[in-house]
């Protein structure tokens, strides 16, 4: 897994080196993954950032889960406005300076104020949508409809969760990403965060039909089989404050 001048993928994350940005709850996620020609997605990362890549291949995710406690620094979680569902479609990124990170397509999520302000204060995709999240012992099912005018697209998916495992090679590379990348008002920036080691369980998908990525240019996935597929009862992550995500330019 190891590249020239890029950082080593580690499911232990590096300390913020800055202040705390926010901080929130992930819970009850379904990882659902399918390997891609880099080809096919590079010219979806913003300037200065390229696909990462394993095995020479890369992965477009399809994320399901449950926000809670969203909040400012380090104080307590924004009542009703802090918790919410939210499904992203999202690629994995390396920038000029060897970090890794995310790239997302589409945040849909069910509180519209937060996706008039996450979009306002970062540029990110997010869009409103109607969702649920219902839970049946070990069945998980999430579904979700944008609300737009003149648009009908739905997400429907139902994963039975299995024993916690061992994360692979593969769990490591998609889910230790300890930023993100945006272009925002000119410049490509990143976005740290850390969180503990994802608790990581075997997941069988019961239903898939999905629309969501074929609302973002991915027509194709949702039609075969994932590739990777897990499920982790969630972390709490902090997020410290954007920077740049190229080298400076020598004068």
């Amino acid at each position: 897994m190891d590249q020239p001048g890029v950082e080593d993928v580690s499911p232990d994350a590096p300390a913020l080196t800055g202040p705390v940005m926010m901080g929130q709850s992930w819970r009850d996620l379904t990882f659902l993954h399918w390997a891609v020609d880099p080809r096919e997605v590079a010219h979806r990362m913003p300037p200065g950032v390229r696909p990462d890549t394993l095995d020479g291949v890369t992965y477009v995710g399809l994320i399901p889960f449950r926000m809670v406690g969203a909040g400012l620094g380090r104080g307590p979680g924004v009542p009703w406005l802090g918790s919410f569902l939210e499904t992203n479609v999202r690629l994995y990124s390396v920038d000029e300076t060897g970090r890794r990170g995310i790239v997302f397509l589409s945040l849909d999520a069910s509180r519209a104020a937060v996706v008039v302000a996450a979009r306002a204060a970062f540029g990110l995709p997010y869009r409103w949508a109607r969702m649920r999240h219902r839970a049946a012992g070990d069945v998980h099912s999430y579904d979700a409809r944008l609300l737009r005018p003149g648009t009908s697209v739905r997400s429907h998916v139902v994963v039975r969760a299995g024993e916690r495992r061992a994360s692979t090679e593969l769990d490591d590379f998609l889910s230790a990403r300890w930023g993100l990348h945006v272009r925002w008002w000119g410049r490509t920036l990143y976005v740290p965060n850390q969180h503990e080691t994802w608790p990581v369980h075997d997941a069988e998908v019961l239903a898939l039909d999905d629309g969501l990525m074929a609302s973002v240019g991915l027509p194709d996935l949702a039609s075969r089989t994932p590739d990777h597929v897990a499920f982790s009862p969630g972390v709490r992550t902090d997020f410290g404050f954007p920077g740049n995500a190229a080298r400076p330019r020598l004068c």
